[in-house]
This record gives C-alpha cells, structure tokens and sequence, in this order.
C-alpha cells in the first residue's frame, strides 16, 4: 500500500510500507496510478508523459515486478535506472489490479517517484518546440490537482535539462555558445524569445522548473 505522498517540484513520492531488511514484495493499487495516467492519455497534452520510478540505492534495488489481477499476470517492465512502465488499462482498473515490486534491501526506505517530463528530449530545439512543451506541462499539472497536486501548483519557472554523462556539455542559444553542467536550466522568458537552441549531446530529461 502506500503510505505517504510528497510533493516537490512535480515530483510525487509514495513511501513502501514493508520493513523486511533481505527483500520483500510491495504491492500497490492499480487505482493509485490510474487517474494521473489517464490525464495524459486522454487529455490533449502530446507533448509530455508521466514517469514512475523508483528511486534507486544500496537499500532499495529491484529484483523483479509483475502486474496483477484475480485471475491474471503481466511482467512489469522497468530499466536499470528503475523506471517503471505502468500501462494505462481499464481492464486493470476495474479488476483491481496490483503493481508487486520485489525490492533487495530495507524496502522502508523505498518509494514511487512520479515525474511529469517531456516525452521526448532532443539536442536541438527551434522557435516554440520548446513552449509547447512547456504549455502542456502547465496544462497537465493543472489537471492534476487533487492527486494531490492541489498542494503544489506554482506557474512553471521553466525547463530543467539534465544529461546523464558527468562532462561538460556546449550549448548554443540563439546565436550564443556556452558550457553548461550536466543540469541546466531554461526560464520561461528566454523559452517565449527562443529561436534556436542546440545541444552537444542529448539530454536525458526535459522536466519542469519551479525557481
């Protein structure tokens, strides 16, 4: 079950309730993820997604996941950084679906991360590719009030680039070159004047930015 949420910066975090140090299976509701799931996907925002992931470290690690129901199994699929892709399903809601995550560790110290990021993130960006993904951010955390985003809504500042290569990255904006770090952030005026923005490599999340 889940025990707590967090919010901070877009970012919900749902705390594990099971204290097994070796490893243990942690079951959370299908519903739980349902109602975020379906704002993105019925809602008129293609530009962005919602990520879930659990977040990784010494004592919290994946072994294995599936998805639930009375009478059914489906594998879980998640990455080596521990994204986890849930599918937006009907069947799994009205069939009170379970998401089981067997984690190695302390599995108290475990959580669910849901991040609202771009769908896609590119190393070059022209006139409003970049606003757009900006309105629809907005537009989905807006939607999102009461689960529970009703504690968090802020104007978005901007965009957060992150790149996963710890190494200087060149950006080039409008014209201007610059090093950046592997975090880099765009405030919303400078995303309203843009008219070409390239990066040396491509970034690995495009997420929103609160100042």
């Amino acid at each position: 079950m889940l025990l707590r949420k967090l919010v901070v910066l877009g970012i919900t975090l749902c705390s594990f309730s099971a204290f097994n140090v070796m490893s243990d299976t942690v079951s959370l509701e299908y519903n739980s993820f349902y109602n975020p799931l379906k704002r993105v996907n019925k809602g008129s925002y293609p530009n962005v997604e919602l990520a879930f992931s659990v977040p990784k470290s010494d004592n919290c690690k994946i072994i294995s996941g599936n998805i639930t129901t009375e009478s059914q199994s489906f594998p879980l699929t998640y990455t080596q950084e521990q994204r986890i892709y849930i599918p937006f399903n009907e069947d799994l809601k009205s069939n009170r679906g379970l998401i089981n995550i067997e984690v190695e560790g302390d599995s108290s110290q475990c959580g669910i991360a849901m991040q609202v990021r771009a769908r896609e993130a590119l190393s070059e960006y022209r006139n409003n590719e970049l606003q757009l993904v900006l309105n629809d951010m907005n537009g989905l955390l807006d939607s999102l009030q009461g689960f529970p985003m009703k504690y968090f809504r802020k104007p978005l500042s901007g965009l957060t680039f992150e790149f996963a290569n710890n190494k200087p990255i060149i950006m080039t904006l409008n014209g201007e070159t610059q090093q950046i770090n592997e975090h880099f952030t765009l405030g919303s005026e400078k995303i309203a004047s843009l008219i070409h923005l390239t990066f040396s490599e491509k970034p690995s999340v495009v997420s929103p930015w609160v100042n």
